[in-house]
């Protein structure tokens, strides 16, 4: 529907100044038509009528209109509109964050996870790394740490460094065709009987197998840390390397008086008078000594007669001599002949090649362990100050071949 310009004069009344202004530009236009006339030119286009919206054509909608209140914008979010391309975002780095992490967490607490240009088996696993299939022939690098016994601690951050883990690695290295030699590397204060031998049982298996060993002593490699050394070919130690401590000791512990000042009481009831035998909560008998001393004479045997087979070259006296528990230098290990060579890391390395036939030999294991060795260094020292562990040691009797001072 369209307004002529009387039907828009009536809907929108105009002020007297623009009628009179609508009469010049009409009278205008009519000039301009004639002159158009006169000199042959076309004619001036008229202006067209506006458009007139709908609302203004009907007043009655327009009153409507103003009376109907505006509807402010509603400040909260409809449903089903996605997330904002800042938002998006921030999702995605944050999952990314997290499924790095993750990965990270693994590759550490994994080390068996490798390159994929790393062929890995179950048993080829050693204790500071995989060995690499791909490699030329090497030695093997496999490090004994701490006391030598079976780990009990199930947390995620402790280092798996158990007497099995050990055993693991040299069963590993004597299965690789590329490992010509293992290189021992012992800092320990010894561990308890039944662990060592274990250790000791493996390195004499690979020996079998036609791997050379040589054992390296760092700064304590005493009781059973010298038991193991004696399934090895040849022996480096420092001049100053503490060693020897050839023995065996069992430790019981007596808290009767602590038990009586705090007014505790304990009665066993056991199947056998001996069952109790090494109680902390009472004093031991003599026929409990005797018993536990036969025990403790026939594992030194075990002790003695390793050192006599690994070290044939040591005189009958200075072996009684130097085998009655006492310790001694590096310098004075080598003078009597219990170890072979005075040296470090590399006079090691040199040697194991040297009995591989390899003049250059390359260690095939990694030796550093940086993130996961630090991780697992802090587990380990919480786990040394648990009250629980603590106490386990005291009221658990254990054979041993250990030094301790």
């Amino acid at each position: 529907m369209t307004m002529n310009t009387e039907d828009w004069k009536d809907a929108f009344p105009t002020s007297p100044n623009q009628d009179k202004l609508e009469k010049t530009w009409e009278k205008r236009l009519l000039e301009n038509e004639q002159t158009a006339s006169t000199l042959g030119l076309p004619a001036p286009l008229k202006p067209q009528p506006l458009p007139i919206p709908q609302d203004a054509a009907h007043p009655s909608r327009l009153q409507e209109k103003e009376n109907t209140p505006q509807q402010k914008p509603s400040s909260q979010p409809h449903k089903g509109v996605s997330f904002s391309g800042r938002s998006f975002w921030s999702t995605l780095l944050l999952l990314a964050f997290v499924v790095s992490s993750v990965c990270g967490v693994m590759l550490v607490l994994k080390p068996g996870v490798s390159c994929p240009e790393v062929k890995d088996t179950a048993e080829k696993t050693a204790l500071v790394g995989n060995l690499n299939k791909k490699a030329q022939p090497g030695i093997a690098w496999i490090k004994i740490r701490g006391v030598i016994a079976e780990s009990n601690d199930s947390s995620p951050f402790s280092r798996n460094q158990g007497a099995s883990a050990i055993a693991k690695s040299i069963r590993s290295a004597a299965a690789d065709k590329n490992v010509k030699a293992i290189v021992l590397d012992i800092n320990s204060p010894g561990g308890t009987v039944a662990s060592v031998q274990n250790i000791y049982g493996e390195l004499q298996k690979a020996k079998q197998q036609g791997k050379k060993i040589v054992a390296l002593f760092r700064d304590v490699a005493a009781s059973g840390g010298f038991y193991v050394a004696m399934a090895a070919d040849k022996i480096v130690a420092e001049p100053g390397t503490i060693t020897g401590s050839v023995g065996v000791i069992m430790q019981t512990s007596n808290l009767e008086g602590l038990f009586d000042k705090l007014g505790i009481k304990i009665t066993p009831i056991t199947s056998g008078k001996y069952k109790d035998m090494g109680s902390y909560a009472r004093p031991m008998t003599e026929a409990e000594k005797a018993l536990l001393q036969d025990m403790v004479s026939e594992t030194y045997g075990q002790f003695f007669a390793a050192v006599k087979a690994g070290r044939p070259n040591v005189k009958p006296e200075d072996l009684t001599e130097y085998t009655d528990g006492r310790v001694f230098t590096g310098e004075r290990a080598y003078k009597l002949g219990f170890i072979d060579k005075l040296g470090g890391e590399e006079e090691a390395r040199l040697l194991a090649g040297e009995l591989a036939g390899l003049e250059d030999p390359k260690i095939l294991t990694q030796r550093g362990e940086g993130l996961r060795e630090f991780f697992f260094s802090l587990g380990s020292g919480m786990d040394s100050r648990a009250l629980a562990k603590q106490l386990e040691s005291l009221t658990t009797p254990s054979v041993s071949y250990l030094w301790m001072n």
